[in-house]
């Protein structure tokens, strides 16, 4: 009944949203940037009243959860000196997920990186910045999951062995002498990947593996997060936390973790500094100060574009890494085959984490290098960024100037 409501309210809410946004078009057409009344067609039309219906009309349809996903907007990037157009280039499509090229428009000989975007209730887009400094020197590819209430029940269920299977399918599309990075959760379904790969002595196993913030191993030093877990038996979980798409969307019937309410999670959690970045987005633009708006009205573009999680996945991810840590103990399996990380022995392993992570802390990462205990001492790296929480691990300035430089040697040394 939570997901029908909802869904209610979404389409009742709809006109209202519509009509704030042509306010806003409107407002923003016939209103010069700059100061308010800075100039005689500010007057004309309508001064600081204008700005202030302007600001309050962008602010209300902007407060919205949406499940469309963001563009990446990549459209060049600078490489090798040159500057090279950008086309998304689907490679590979399953009802699940996209295998996602970002292609440049100069053959630049570059190594080819597959990056796992996490399925936690935003869409792969959360890591453009992530790819836009990856592509400065590879040749990226990303796992762009598709919102689970868009997938027909037809098509059966998605779980932890599922994901997997599309690592492994995925870099089997893309061919031997491929790098894996992976970026929080997926961190455990990465590792797994690559070791039944090893297993199997596939020929399109990654050339190496970087984890950065995974919960490779939550029994060290646990978070809030990981507290909360543990909390609950996996009966809570499912109960109240698990919903029923409705029958308005492509998959009615579909059981899922609704992106929605993991946002309202997180949101409870920090709603005053949420509230106060409204605020100041709307003073901004009633003043004319489109600039500063800017960063906020992007982030939150991102932040409030949902998506949900198939059932099975969410379960089985809070049952295996964050209850019974079955990856760490030996006891994670795949289709009824033991993943067994020693098998990896071709595959260089690079581990980040972040010294103020509090989502996925020091130590739970680096735990794969103990994992990985085949792997040759000189393939093997670590590396504690100071001063970053999670998401600096992997966007900001901190991430592209003293992490990327790392990740990229990693990388075009075991390419060489």
């Amino acid at each position: 009944m939570l997901y029908a409501a909802f869904d209610s309210h979404q389409r009742l809410m709809a006109p209202f949203h519509a009509m704030a946004q042509n306010i806003t078009d409107w407002a923003t057409h016939v209103l010069p940037p700059g100061e308010p009344t800075a100039t005689w067609r500010d007057l004309a039309a309508g001064g600081m009243l204008t700005r202030s219906l302007h600001a309050a009309s962008e602010v209300f349809w902007r407060w919205r959860v949406t499940h469309a996903r963001p563009s990446f907007g990549i459209e060049s990037v600078q490489s090798n000196g040159l500057t090279c157009g950008i086309t998304e280039e689907p490679v590979m499509v399953t009802p699940f997920g996209t295998l996602l090229h970002f292609r440049k428009d100069r053959d630049l000989e570059q190594p080819p990186v597959l990056l796992v975007a996490p399925m936690s209730g935003h869409f792969a887009t959360l890591l453009r910045d992530t790819v836009r400094t990856l592509l400065q020197d590879h040749d990226v590819f990303i796992t762009d999951w598709h919102n689970a209430r868009d997938v027909p029940l037809k098509h059966g269920v998605f779980g932890l062995d599922d994901y997997t299977h599309h690592l492994i399918r995925f870099l089997d599309k893309m061919g031997p002498g491929a790098h894996l990075m992976a970026i929080c959760q997926p961190c455990v379904a990465s590792l797994a990947a690559t070791a039944l790969m090893a297993q199997d002595n596939h020929p399109a196993q990654p050339r190496s593996l970087t984890l950065m913030a995974g919960p490779i191993d939550c029994r060290v030093n646990p978070t809030s997060v990981n507290e909360l877990a543990v909390s609950k038996p996996m009966s809570w979980f499912e109960s109240n936390m698990i919903h029923t798409v409705p029958w308005t969307q492509r998959g009615a019937g579909r059981k899922v973790y609704p992106g929605f309410v993991q946002l309202t999670a997180f949101m409870s959690m920090n709603i005053d500094r949420h509230l106060a970045a409204f605020q100041a987005m709307r003073d901004h633009i009633a003043n004319g100060e489109g600039d500063k708006a800017a960063h906020a009205k992007a982030f939150y573009e991102e932040y409030f574009a949902v998506a949900d999680l198939p059932a099975e996945f969410y379960l089985e991810t809070v049952g295996k890494v964050f209850q019974t840590y079955d990856l760490p103990r030996g006891a994670l399996s795949w289709q009824d085959q033991i993943v067994e990380p020693r098998a990896i022995r071709k595959t260089a392993l690079f581990t980040v984490e972040g010294e103020r992570d509090d989502i996925c802390s020091v130590g739970q990462t680096v735990a794969a290098q103990d994992l990985c205990a085949s792997v040759r001492p000189y393939l093997r790296n670590h590396h504690v960024q100071t001063g970053v929480g999670h998401y600096g691990v992997f966007s900001g300035r901190r991430w592209q100037n003293e992490i990327y430089p790392r990740v990229r040697e990693v990388i075009h040394q075991v390419a060489a």
